[in-house]
């Protein structure tokens, strides 16, 4: 469990139980948990429970119903999971999976004190959310504008010392970017939601040896004064260094193309 928590970049998040009773290395975050339910959705099975209201099993020849404990499923515009929680140390917990139009939701409510608060508090902040934001979808603005700027440049782009002049990247979120690699979208407030704004820094020069991988430059993607998410950008080609043979390859290379051409 703690492998996959770190495969998913859940850093603030440690299993030390399989139940998930009160244990003092048993932890994680609101946050996290939107990122695990977030992936945990992507699972046919897991969602179709989570979703359903009520079920009806078979115990010795009897029917029983089972009930639930999602107050919001079925009784909130869009709700469809995810799942309520309590321990004595926690208190009440919700994590609700909500999409209304094309905004895609997940909304997570900790530490309330009663069922009553627990189901209050989300159904405020997800009426909110839908009431006051947009969908902003970041890695499509990201890519786009990338492009461009490729389209642009990548022939302008100087690599001293290669065997290659072929150079091409990839991006993903830095360190310090505050969502994951998972999240594509993000809501922004309305009146923001076209206050955009792209830098791109990337050098145009370089100089061999570059490995795959190599960090280059990063791009930053800012809306107004409300928030700002910063990619890296990525070496996505292997550029060796020339040796020797290589320049003196480049050497008769050149000069039989004068010879050719004095003819």
């Amino acid at each position: 469990m703690n492998q996959k928590a770190l495969d998913l970049d859940l850093t603030n998040t440690h299993f030390e139980t399989p139940h998930g009773l009160d244990s003092d290395e048993h932890y994680t975050t609101a946050y996290e948990l939107a990122l695990l339910s977030n992936y945990a959705l992507k699972n046919k099975t897991f969602a179709q429970i989570v979703g359903t209201k009520e079920y009806t099993i078979t115990i010795n020849g009897s029917p029983k119903q089972l009930s639930n404990t999602n107050e919001l499923l079925g009784n909130l515009n869009g709700v469809y999971g995810i799942k309520t929680g309590f321990t004595n140390g926690a208190n009440r917990c919700l994590v609700t999976a909500c999409k209304r139009g094309d905004m895609d939701i997940i909304c997570v409510v900790l530490g309330a004190d009663t069922k009553k608060f627990r189901t209050q508090d989300s159904i405020k902040l997800i009426n909110y959310t839908f009431d006051n934001f947009k969908p902003l979808d970041i890695l499509d603005e990201i890519n786009n504008n990338f492009d461009t700027w490729k389209k642009e440049n990548l022939n302008k782009i100087k690599i001293n010392k290669s065997i290659s002049n072929n150079i091409n990247f990839q991006i993903k979120p830095s360190s310090n970017c505050p969502i994951s690699e998972e999240i594509k979208s993000i809501p922004i407030r309305s009146d923001l939601i076209n206050s955009t704004n792209i830098n791109i820094d990337c050098p145009m020069y370089f100089e061999a040896p570059i490995s795959i991988g190599s960090k280059v430059g990063t791009i930053k993607i800012t809306v107004s004064d409300y928030c700002s998410f910063e990619y890296d950008i990525f070496c996505s080609t292997n550029l060796k260094r020339k040796k020797w043979n290589n320049y003196l390859f480049d050497f008769f290379k050149n000069y039989s193309t004068i010879l050719n051409t004095q003819k």
